[in-house]
């Protein structure tokens, strides 16, 4: 059976999903570092843009996340 990268997973789930985030990398592929398979991606071709989004955390402190959108 082939291996499968972690770019190859990124790749998957930006084609299939259309989006990911940082956490979702971590819970479902334990993708630490996805800003750097993003950037793998993109010096492949893949066009992906980058927005931020706002949200409160449990402890009521406003953060936010990065959100990669896969655009064909």
């Amino acid at each position: 059976m082939a291996k499968t990268s972690q770019n190859d997973r990124v790749l998957r789930h930006l084609q299939t999903f259309g989006k990911i985030t940082p956490i979702q990398a971590l819970q479902e592929y334990g993708i630490m570092r996805l800003a750097s398979r993003i950037s793998d991606l993109k010096k492949e071709g893949y066009e992906i843009e980058r927005t931020f989004k706002r949200h409160v955390n449990k402890f009521g402190e406003s953060t936010h996340y990065a959100v990669y959108e896969l655009k064909e």
